[in-house]
């Protein structure tokens, strides 16, 4: 069996009204997607991130570079096509767009394996449970929300049946270093620091003490910041302190987790895969370990860095942002290992969640996600959908 071709398919959709994290505004959703296709006619399919730029960049690397390294090649060698792509590349890119390129096809690759095999990625990744735990991320901000619409989303999270929630916070380009400064929505949905402790507490006692709260800064503070807010909410049991300091300061995040009680996690920036989270694990940065299996290497990649996590008693909670292929495969992957903590969703479903594929992945009334038997990651395209979203026609 031998690969014939390698694909992408750009689509996007709007968002009902852009928001904001502590750094960018979104008002739409895109997604790139991966087609590998074999000359026995199979086709996996994969997602891969373009996080930071247009869909164009990952998709020149994907079908103008990675391709090459494929056509002819054997579909189920993944580990070895994995080191080609990277080797090859490796003197002018070692992380970033290339990686994220790297995982769309591995991802692809992957479910092509389970569909030979005809069992699905869960199983073939290890088969650890067929439930996997599922917390509502949200919290973000927006024009004319504010503190009662945000309490009133999360509690809408809770009424669903979801056990655990993760709001934003961090937009104040006062701070010192902050990343907002260099962007173009600056001043737009800006809180104070003092609001943002006042967020938090509002979304704390409207969920109650059963509920897990996680606060995502999405890397927006400096230490002293991080330090001072991450105190401020310890009398909220925050579940989580997501990426308090910029992904690149490792010992800084490292300072934060060592003075403050909330356990840190992080960091889905971190696109050198299993090299750069040995660095945060190490360094005991990082308490949570925060791959995007779309973003760090696939689920070759993925899955070293949940066995690294595991061999240092750290729980994986992988970022997931993304269409419903990105979250089939991050879910599939909490389904493989047994230090999976819980699948991050979008709700209620955007329509590259909910209507991208025939069967998407769903949060039940429970707050869990029941994973099938269906080969691969078991999905399937809708094509009319794609059609109504696709960006390059």
């Amino acid at each position: 069996m031998q690969i014939r071709d390698v694909r992408t398919i750009p689509i996007e959709c709007p968002l009902p009204r852009p928001v904001f994290d502590a750094n960018y505004i979104m008002a739409t959703k895109p997604a790139l997607l991966v087609e590998v296709e074999t000359d026995a006619g199979l086709v996996g399919l994969g997602e891969a991130a373009h996080f930071g730029g247009p869909l164009a960049s990952t998709k020149a690397v994907i079908e103008g570079e990675l391709r090459a390294h494929l056509v002819g090649e054997d579909p189920r060698e993944v580990e070895r096509l994995w080191e080609q792509m990277h080797q090859r590349a490796y003197k002018h890119a070692r992380g970033g767009v290339l990686i994220a390129a790297m995982s769309g096809i591995d991802i692809a690759l992957w479910d092509l394996r389970g569909k030979m095999a005809g069992m699905p990625l869960w199983r073939l990744l290890g088969g650890y449970r067929r439930r996997v735990p599922a917390y509502a991320t949200g919290g973000f901000y927006a024009e004319g929300k504010g503190i009662p619409e945000l309490a009133a989303e999360m509690e809408g999270y809770c009424r669903h049946g979801f056990r655990a929630v993760k709001m934003k916070v961090g937009r104040n380009s006062e701070i010192e270093g902050s990343p907002l400064r260099a962007m173009a929505h600056r001043g737009v949905c800006e809180v104070s620091l003092a609001e943002d402790l006042a967020r938090a507490r509002a979304v704390r006692e409207t969920i109650g003490p059963e509920v897990r709260l996680m606060v995502d800064v999405n890397g927006a503070w400096d230490v002293p910041t991080a330090v001072k807010m991450g105190r401020a909410m310890e009398p909220l049991d925050v579940y989580w302190y997501e990426e308090p300091v910029c992904p690149d300061d490792v010992r800084g995040s490292a300072e934060v987790a060592e003075k403050v009680a909330i356990p840190v996690a992080g960091y889905e920036t971190c696109t050198y895969g299993r090299v750069g989270f040995r660095d945060y694990i190490a360094a005991r940065a990082i308490h949570f370990v925060q791959p995007d299996v779309a973003w760090a290497g696939g689920l070759t990649e993925s899955l070293k860095i949940a066995h690294l996590a595991q061999a240092w008693n750290l729980p994986l909670a992988p970022h997931i942002h993304g269409s419903a292929v990105a979250v089939a495969a991050a879910v599939h992957l909490l389904g493989a290992v047994p230090n999976a903590s819980m699948a991050e969703m979008v709700f209620p479903a955007h329509p590259l969640m909910a209507e991208l594929v025939k069967e998407p992945l769903v949060v039940d009334g429970t707050g869990h996600i029941e994973l099938s038997e269906r080969p691969g990651l078991g999905i399937e395209l809708d094509p009319h959908v794609v059609a109504k979203y696709r960006v390059d026609k």
